[in-house]
């Protein structure tokens, strides 16, 4: 106990007896450790109190009556952007003609998904198109009543003066149109030209969507679509009729609801399908997503809102055909259907605040730090007594 007079000086627990003024090696070394263990708990401890976490809160959605805005950018390998139509319709089957917001392009692609060429993409929505001939009144070829027109004036006839408006009114009757051969507007615009030109190209289609905070779905389809017979269905005309052509494998760039801020980094909810591919080269498959949408903002330390949303995502595909699936027999699916890419959304009535918050309050701070302190003193004290009370027993036992 006498050995090492230079550690003596660090004993700090003084005794309350006359050997309590006595220092001693161990009590210098156990000094020593208790000072680093204090400063390791109060280190750990300020970390703990500086460390900013995120504390949710669940409160019921105030602005239901808010817009929801749809980021999409997807790719389409087997598909020519002239024969993709993108449909949105909401739980109650209305189409929403007023839904662009800074509206879609689509990007043409070729075989090696280059980009070839971009043209703007309307949505349910039908151009209205004339002739340069103000008395030109073209054929609509019998998809309308066009026997009365002798008796109209020119600006109450019912006419079919372009390719698209005889494609619209085809539609409107469900019948097939094809490429449009042998249709006088469509020959003289180069549509039939167009379309057979561009069989073997791929497209990419990007753009927002501005919808009702109601639940309904967003979907892919080839051909026009059309309302018969209270069916929303699809001109498969010019899809079926190249059986070795087409397929809707695709390449989800980017898929996300509302705001689409980059400071907000938690992809996983935000952006989970951001690099989905499905590419098994079936001509008449039906890829299906459904999306649970819940409304989120964020509130950062610096006072920044940023509103935007997160959601799950849960995928299906199946053939068109229905039947049994080839990797699981016991699974059969439903039969019908369109073949393409659907994405069906419900909204939550519910809205989720992400705080940023540090994690420990300047009070539980210093409660923290006092109880770091005064219990490392105690512990040691005890430990230093009983060391003491140990060597002295051996000592008197020597003596004796």
């Amino acid at each position: 106990m006498g050995r090492g007079p230079s550690i003596l000086r660090f004993d700090a627990f003084s005794k309350t007896v006359d050997d309590a003024r006595i220092k001693t090696t161990s009590g210098g070394i156990l000094t020593l450790v208790c000072i680093l263990t204090t400063l390791l708990l109060l280190i750990n401890e300020y970390a703990d109190y500086s460390r900013i976490v995120v504390r949710p809160e669940l409160v019921v959605d105030r602005d239901r009556q808010k817009k929801l805005e749809i980021n999409l950018d997807i790719s389409f390998q087997n598909i020519p952007c002239d024969l993709l139509t993108l449909d949105i319709m909401d739980q109650s089957g209305d189409l929403q003609l007023d839904l662009l917001s800074s509206g879609f392009s689509k990007i043409r692609l070729d075989r090696q998904q280059n980009e070839i060429g971009q043209e703007d993409m309307n949505v349910n929505h039908e151009t209205k198109l004339v002739s340069e001939d103000p008395q030109y009144c073209g054929s609509c070829y019998g998809a309308v009543d066009q026997g009365n027109n002798d008796n109209l004036p020119q600006d109450q006839k019912i006419c079919c003066n372009s390719c698209e408006s005889v494609r619209q009114a085809y539609a409107r009757v469900a019948w097939k149109f094809y490429d449009g051969k042998d249709i006088d507007q469509c020959e003289k615009e180069g549509y039939v030209q167009r379309v057979n030109d561009r069989l073997d190209e791929g497209c990419r289609v990007r753009g927002v969507a501005e919808i009702a905070r109601i639940g309904g779905n967003l979907h892919f389809a080839p051909g026009n679509s059309m309302n018969h017979r209270d069916k929303h269905i699809h001109d498969l005309s010019l899809y079926d009729k190249h059986p070795e052509k087409f397929n809707f494998d695709h390449t989800i760039n980017h898929f996300s609801f509302g705001l689409d801020d980059h400071s907000v980094a938690d992809y996983k909810t935000t952006h989970p399908l951001d690099q989905t591919s499905h590419k098994n080269g079936k001509k008449y498959q039906v890829y299906s997503y459904f999306l649970k949408v819940v409304n989120t903002r964020y509130e950062f330390l610096n006072g920044k809102k940023v509103e935007t949303n997160q959601f799950s995502a849960t995928e299906h595909d199946r053939p068109f055909r229905g039947g049994r699936d080839d990797d699981h027999p016991n699974t059969i699916h439903a039969q019908g259907g369109l073949p393409g890419v659907f994405f069906h959304f419900e909204i939550s009535p519910l809205k989720i605040i992400n705080r940023e918050q540090y994690n420990k309050t300047w009070s539980a701070f210093a409660l923290g730090a006092c109880a770091a302190i005064g219990g490392v003193l105690t512990v040691f004290s005890l430990l230093d007594r009983t060391i003491w009370a140990a060597n002295r027993l051996l000592k008197d036992k020597k003596d004796i």
